[in-house]
């Protein structure tokens, strides 16, 4: 446990200084809106382990790392901080064993802020949603079925199956809230059962409700934590707004958990892609103004500029890296396919008009040669071009947001993308 706080020793006295509950090192502000604040905005989230500049995309490091790449190359494309999950890193390698090296960043090398989620996105990924895809639309909804599933909700947690090797655990919120603060994140979610789009109203209800439960529980458990480890870092805890697409449910959440005691709130649960900008808009109006907005799981351009002028702070998703396994690369022009045999003599970067470690040095003939040799080069380099464009992208979202041009870049920026 001692490498955790090294750098909480005064030099001068040797004594250490308390940074948990009784000192609150967390806050935010918002820096600049051209109208309502708590809209379209620009911000900054203060956490022990630096700043966030906001909007910001949030690269996702599911298992204390971007797949494919190192926190060197994340650092040169400009991520501020990395989400981690607390289901993976519980299974391997175990949350004692961050804690003992020092905590997530420490043990990840990254000197920044760090985020954890709670797991209960595995409720919905592990269960009812196991290997399914789910819409509203009734004739493609589709439940996994109860013999399929790998995770079993009751009123006080989950009972889920490890996909590492079919060992049975449980989560409740005490457990949830445990493990994350072992690993030490500056930025916690409460735990929350995420419902499929395809599930009846009446469940998202009894979901909701369970959500609700869940998030008082969340609270007690991680304030007592922080109050029996006073020199810690302070952690903040963000609560989890479900609702699916039912307005009612979305504005209910919002006001309840908005009156409890959360550092900022996590936007998630099942969403129709074209309600995206209208969902997060419902929650915004009945959230506090003067506390941050994370919308967990999304990456694509149109929804990051949705989010954004409905006044989410910061959001992630796996996607760049995901796709760029498959050889999809984001490009100012739209997304393609680097495997295609177009490229097989195409000797021009990535994108043209990216300044990144791969675009300023690798063609697209080299990287197509790289996937057809099964190359492992091939996912890094593709994989740290994507991040670097969505960041840069939130990143002049951010600049235009402050200049007055928000409007412009989003047209303009919109139509050659998905010309």
């Amino acid at each position: 446990m001692v490498a955790y706080f090294l750098d909480m020793i005064d030099s001068e006295s040797g004594l250490a200084i308390l940074k948990g509950s009784m000192n609150k090192n967390f806050s935010f502000e918002v820096v600049s809106s051209p109208a309502d604040p708590r809209y379209m905005r620009t911000g900054v989230i203060h956490t022990p382990h630096g700043d966030i500049q906001t909007p910001a995309f949030i690269p996702v490091g599911t298992a204390a790392t971007v797949k494919a790449l190192t926190v060197e190359m994340m650092r040169e494309n400009g991520a501020q901080a990395i989400l981690s999950n607390a289901y993976h890193l519980y299974l391997q390698p175990g949350h004692t064993l961050v804690e003992k090296a020092g905590g997530l960043a420490k043990f990840m090398n990254w000197n920044g802020p760090t985020f954890t989620d709670s797991g209960g996105f595995q409720v919905l990924s592990l269960g009812s949603g196991y290997k399914k895809v789910v819409s509203m639309v009734s004739d493609e909804a589709t439940v996994a079925v109860k013999s399929t599933r790998h995770a079993f909700v009751d009123d006080d947690g989950v009972n889920f199956k490890s996909h590492r090797d079919g060992s049975m655990h449980r989560f409740t919120p005490e457990v949830s809230m445990q493990i994350q603060h072992a690993l030490g994140a500056d930025i916690c979610f409460s735990f929350d059962e995420l419902t499929s789009l395809a599930d009846p109203r009446p469940y998202q209800e009894e979901a909701l409700e369970r959500t609700h439960a869940w998030a008082a529980r969340s609270i007690a458990e991680f304030r007592s934590l922080q109050r029996e480890h006073t020199v810690r870092p302070y952690q903040a805890l963000f609560g989890v707004l479900q609702g699916a697409n039912y307005e009612d449910l979305r504005r209910q959440t919002a006001k309840y958990l908005g009156a409890m005691d959360f550092d900022g709130f996590g936007i998630g649960g099942a969403i129709e892609k074209s309600q995206l900008g209208e969902i997060v808009r419902w929650c915004t109006e009945e959230l506090p103004v003067d506390k941050p907005k994370h919308l967990l799981g999304i990456s694509e351009p149109d929804d990051i500029f949705a989010a954004i002028e409905q006044g989410v702070d910061t959001f992630d998703c796996v996607s760049p890296t995901r796709v760029a396994r498959n050889g999809s690369a984001y490009t100012q022009g739209g997304r393609f396919n680097i495997k295609a045999a177009r490229y097989y003599d195409d000797f021009g970067p990535l994108d043209p008009g990216c300044d990144c470690y791969t675009c300023k040095n690798y063609t697209r003939a080299y990287i197509n040669h790289l996937y057809k040799a099964k190359e492992i080069l091939a996912a890094i380099l593709v994989s740290n071009h994507n991040e670097h464009f969505i960041i840069k992208l939130v990143d002049d979202i951010r600049v235009s947001i402050k200049d007055g041009s928000f409007v412009e870049l989003k047209n303009t920026w919109l139509a050659r993308y998905y010309a």
